[in-house]
């Protein structure tokens, strides 16, 4: 089975082919057959679909043959985390394949728990990244990468004050940097770890249901109030 993969909760705008094993005793289930990423958190729509051609095109495979897409739902930013899961949604029906929505913060930790050091992290990580306005994006998983608490928005300082709580001995993200913590890789999300973290669904080939973003506030914009009553006086 061949899975796109894309992502674009983060200023990393992530596209790739990832091959999926239908054998449920494979060790390796998932190979990432192709990658690309840009950086640049303001051009995701720009970035986006050459990214999906030239991951496509390093596979030696077409949209075509793809046979379903996994998407990161965030949480991010409004108008990047929407490029790519309209993206994801138009391809899906474009293409007459499913669509998997899957934790952006999930992918990283999936990721983090394959790349670590005989298949397992020494702890409990911490997943964060940046949520803009001087906070951070955040979960927290347990050795096997499952989450146990998250996704949250909170100012680095509140997190930093929770860390003893959560009993997190590494951690991973664009944010991992400022907590005292050994940080492990990846830094954003990739298409492996978003494959993974949707692993059981394209196996048993569930339908899946809408995509849900995961904002985390409430958006800057807001419907306008009533009219003021205007009052005129004639002199």
């Amino acid at each position: 089975m061949l899975v796109l993969a894309l992502d674009t909760a983060t200023p990393a705008v992530t596209a790739g082919v990832v091959e999926v094993d239908p054998d449920a005793a494979a060790a390796d289930p998932v190979t990432t057959r192709s990658v690309r990423v840009a950086h640049d958190g303001r051009k995701h729509g720009e970035l986006l679909m050459p990214a999906v051609l030239a991951a496509c095109e390093e596979a030696g495979t077409t949209l075509q043959d793809v046979d379903a897409v996994v998407v990161g739902t965030g949480p991010g930013p409004f108008t990047g985390l929407r490029v790519g899961m309209v993206t994801a949604a138009a391809l899906g029906d474009a293409l007459g394949i499913p669509v998997h929505g899957v934790c952006s913060l999930d992918a990283i930790a999936a990721d983090a728990v394959r790349d670590a050091a005989a298949g397992a992290l020494a702890g409990p990580l911490l997943v964060a990244t940046d949520a803009r306005r001087r906070e951070v994006y955040w979960a927290a998983y347990d050795t096997d990468g499952v989450r146990t608490t998250g996704p949250h928005v909170e100012a680095p300082a509140g997190l930093a004050d929770r860390l003893a709580e959560l009993g997190v001995t590494a951690a991973a993200g664009a944010c991992a940097g400022g907590f005292g913590l050994p940080v492990v890789p990846p830094s954003a999300p990739g298409p492996g770890g978003l494959v993974a973290c949707a692993l059981a669904a394209l196996r048993a080939g569930t339908h899946p249901g809408p995509l849900e973003p995961l904002y985390l506030r409430r958006p800057d914009a807001v419907e306008p109030g009533p009219r003021k009553p205007v009052t005129t006086s004639w002199a």
